[in-house]
């Protein structure tokens, strides 16, 4: 296990390294930094010494030469000081550039990443790799960098000056010390599985506050308050242990190393004091015992430091998987180069598709459609047919398993997503309202639009007159989770900001179906004029909004029933009538 455990950590560890690449140039500066500074410390005490050898007993006391020792002392601590502040300042710099290079990598990732990775991953869990996971990372290599760094200099350097002073000492130091290094070995490995267990399970807890907390309407709506805080204390009640155990494993480091230090210390004093006393030539002084004294403190601290370094390093490590496991994931299938033009003509054919979102569900089957420029097709069916299934492939946020999509005569594989995506507009059932004015959400997908379009757009969707009612109009401060709009109001803005960018393709899903009958009805007169002469896929649960539909696709189970427009569709009596009749048998 701890080979397999070695093999593990080694690209973590070059991987976590090769982000300080773009600050090479600083490693420099803070290695000589740390080894200028813990040189400045540890001469320190050799100054001690002999300032302490000045005072040679009860009225006799060589002030002058105390004096210049103090001076020497103050220099040397002011200019340590300095130079520790130097290689603080770069070690800073390494590491927040890393991190920050990190998170935008990540970002970006997401970016690429195919929707049915986001759709199949708890949204709370991605928040928390970009923030608790990165933050995490950004700790261990700041300990790795400074403490890491000036501990192993302190070390060699007390190293060299205890044998100078006393080489049978020294090799006593040297030998009871390493004792520290096998304790910490030995706790490190029962902490390590602890800290990627924590890891996983904070992701799992951050991803029930998101989903709790953002549909708190449904959890009071369906009084789940107590099922959701048992759900809640269940996660936490794992995460507490799993946290106590890597926090108990790794907090016994440092007083089992603080252990084998005091033992080095004593030996030290003992050795040394009877050094003193034999007064045999070579013998040792006060002053010298006092700097072997001070050296054995320093050379054994930097032992407890890197323990420390190495309980926060299994934490980053840990953290540093989670978010190399999202790194590593597989992209959107790649772009073809060079890329077919895109080709906004309006015809949409569907050749022979099926998919499904897992191999052994099959959802849509042989599906063929082919669809003129500015026809209005609708798309009907009972929940779960595979409606929104069908947008989702226009707009390629999935690739179609079998069979092919073209528009304007071309693949829209062999198309840039975005140039694809921008041919369509689309508003969605579920609104999405971005923290900003609302002069900004409208514009959201046309930036460099004029105030008079973003107005005409606003008007033509009827949401000029309670935007204007608000108290700082156009400039008013909204978000997702504000209570300054209603479902409605929000669903409204969504459709200007589609209104704004006109775009030759129209997909709308339930785009209305937060909005009351009235306003509905004006809507729908501002839709027909922006679907004049641009092609239209609509889907809708309420059948009277779709009778003008050039052609109504009916979908069961995956496969298209019935096709035609709605007269003719009443006629033959099938799905499709009895799917219409029955929304109004009870009027």
């Amino acid at each position: 296990m701890a080979k397999e455990k070695n093999i593990e950590k080694k690209p973590v560890i070059g991987r976590l390294l090769s982000y300080t690449k773009p600050c090479a140039a600083l490693v420099v500066p803070a290695v000589i930094s740390a080894v200028v500074s813990v040189a400045l410390s540890l001469y320190t005490p050799i100054l001690v010494g002999r300032g302490i050898d000045y005072i040679i007993g009860k009225n006799n006391v060589d002030f002058e030469g105390v004096k210049r020792y103090v001076l020497l002392i103050v220099v040397t601590v002011i200019l340590s000081a300095i130079f520790n502040w130097v290689m603080s300042l770069c070690t800073y710099k390494i590491t927040y550039r890393a991190v920050s290079d990190m998170r935008a990598q990540l970002y970006a990732k997401l970016n690429k990443l195919p929707l049915g990775y986001i759709d199949s991953t708890a949204h709370g869990d991605i928040i928390a790799r970009m923030s608790v996971d990165v933050e995490t990372i950004s700790d261990g290599l700041l300990q790795c960098f400074s403490q890491f760094l000036t501990g192993i200099v302190t070390i060699v350097g007390t190293i060299f000056f205890m044998l100078r002073i006393n080489v049978g000492i020294a090799v006593v130091v040297i030998l009871i010390t390493p004792l520290s290094l096998f304790v910490a070995a030995f706790i490190t490995k029962l902490c390590h599985d602890k800290f990627r267990e924590q890891s996983a399970v904070r992701g799992e807890l951050s991803g029930c506050i998101e989903e709790l907390v953002g549909g708190q309407k449904i959890v009071k709506a369906f009084a789940y308050e107590d099922r959701a805080q048992a759900r809640f204390e269940e996660i936490n009640g794992r995460l507490y242990k799993c946290g106590v155990l890597a926090q108990f494993y790794s907090a016994l480091t440092n007083p089992c190393t603080r252990f084998v230090n005091g033992i080095v210390y004593a030996a030290t004093g003992i050795f040394g004091a009877i050094s003193v006393i034999s007064g045999a030539p070579g013998a040792m002084s006060v002053g010298q015992i006092a700097t072997f004294l001070s050296y054995a403190n320093q050379y054994t601290k930097p032992f407890n430091e890197i323990t420390g370094v190495i309980t926060e390093l299994q934490a980053a490590f840990a953290s540093a998987r989670r978010v190399f496991d999202v790194l590593d994931e597989t992209e959107e299938i790649p772009e073809k180069e060079p890329p077919a033009p895109a080709n906004a003509d309006g015809r949409v054919d569907i050749n022979n598709v099926s998919f499904s979102y897992k191999p052994e569900q099959k959802l849509l089957e042989n599906v063929d459609l082919s669809v003129k420029s500015g026809q209005r097709i609708a798309v009907v069916g009972p929940t779960g047919c595979g409606k929104t299934t069908l947008i989702n492939l226009l707009m390629r946020f999935y690739d179609v398993r079998e069979g092919s999509i073209e528009v304007g005569g071309e693949d829209i594989r062999n198309m840039r997503r975005s140039e694809l995506r921008a041919m369509y507009g689309m508003v969605l059932q579920d609104t999405w309202i971005f923290t900003g004015t609302i002069r900004e959400n409208i514009a959201y997908g046309k930036p460099d639009a004029t105030e008079e379009e973003i107005l005409a757009a606003a008007k033509m969707c009827h949401c000029h007159s309670f935007i204007r009612r608000m108290h700082d109009g156009y400039d008013t401060m909204v978000s997702e989770d504000g209570g300054s709009l209603s479902q409605g109001q929000k669903q409204l803005l969504c459709i200007a900001r589609v209104m704004l960018t006109n775009p030759p393709m129209l997909i709308l899903d339930e785009a209305t179906s937060s909005i009351d009958t009235r306003t509905e009805q004006k809507i729908q007169s501002a839709f027909a004029k922006l679907m004049k002469g641009k092609t239209s896929f609509i889907i809708a649960h309420r059948l009277s909004t779709i009778k003008d539909a050039d052609v109504i696709l009916v979908m069961k189970d995956g496969n298209i029933i019935e096709q035609g427009d709605h007269e003719s569709l009443l006629e033959k009596g099938g799905f499709y009538a009895n799917l219409y009749n029955s929304q109004f048998e009870h009027v």
